[in-house]
């Protein structure tokens, strides 16, 4: 299977192990370009053969995904245009009645074969944190990595499957605290919350990762299958009724105040390098 046409993604397959790091300087914005790449890889790799573990890391040491465009609340047109992008890309893939292309996705990602692993050693933003959350597991840097849910901060809710997957994960109590509070969040506290499954020491993050993906590669493929089928029983696929809804809210807080105040946090720094560092403080202060 070829893979070497996704320009945000570099690929790499090796003992049955992807590794799929995440390159679209330079923030690695979910934008039309990175989310047409992950979609027609997603949409790929389902079939291939070669592959049981998939692991999900990013080139940028600061940022795995900084958020999504900010162009989605700044310009009618680029939503639209981003999620004509993205079923281009993978046309064979139906987007389920009611559903955004994110929350889509994240049905996509979740009902892969493989086994999905995310590696955080930097920020994971809103439509990034999202990605990260559809996981089948993730594992995150100590002093290093950063979760968030900023949206209301601008207006809006988490879209993309945030409500949906933080509540899996967390709980209702959590979920919002997060998602309202819009708090920046440590490897240490995710992993109390059960936004990962370990928070790890920078410095080993890479080579338990690494290993952990090696040792799933290594056995019988009807092993992971079953054993996914088996987990997934008791964890039954979230109703589609719940993205709906969170669908709906995102649709209904869009207008011109949203506009307004995402344009006031694009000029304060919002978007560049600089105020992604200290994204919370500049959405808090506006």
């Amino acid at each position: 299977m070829s893979y070497d046409d996704l320009s945000a993604l570099t690929i790499d397959v090796s003992d049955g192990v992807a590794t799929v790091t995440i390159d679209h300087p330079p923030l690695n914005l979910m934008d039309a370009v990175l989310l047409s790449s992950l979609r027609a890889f997603i949409a790929r790799v389902r079939d291939d053969a070669d592959v049981r573990v998939i692991v999900f890391e990013s080139a940028d040491s600061e940022f795995f995904i900084a958020h999504g465009d900010m162009a989605y609340l700044t310009d009618p047109d680029a939503l639209p245009e981003a999620t004509r992008a993205a079923i281009a890309a993978a046309p064979d893939a139906t987007i389920p009645e009611g559903l955004n292309i994110l929350q889509a996705l994240s049905e996509e990602v979740r009902s892969l074969p493989q086994v999905t692993i995310g590696k955080l050693a930097g920020f994971a933003r809103g439509a990034g944190n999202e990605f990260f959350m559809y996981l089948d597991m993730r594992f995150a840097a100590i002093g290093k990595s950063g979760q968030g849910q900023p949206e209301s901060l601008m207006g809006i809710l988490p879209g993309g499957g945030g409500t949906v997957n933080m509540t899996r994960l967390a709980g209702r109590a959590r979920a919002l605290e997060l998602i309202l509070g819009a708090e920046l969040v440590g490897a240490e506290l995710a992993e109390r919350y059960g936004l990962i499954n370990r928070a790890l020491p920078a410095g080993e993050l890479d080579a338990f990762v690494g290993t952990l993906a090696r040792r799933i590669a290594s056995l019988r493929p009807e092993v992971i299958s079953i054993t996914k089928a088996a987990v997934d029983a008791i964890a039954p696929p979230i109703p589609h009724t719940a993205y709906a809804v969170e669908n709906e809210g995102l649709y209904a807080a869009f207008g011109d105040d949203v506009t307004e105040l995402a344009h006031k946090l694009l000029a304060a720094g919002i978007q560049t390098r600089e105020g992604e560092r200290d994204h919370e403080r500049i959405a808090n202060s506006i």
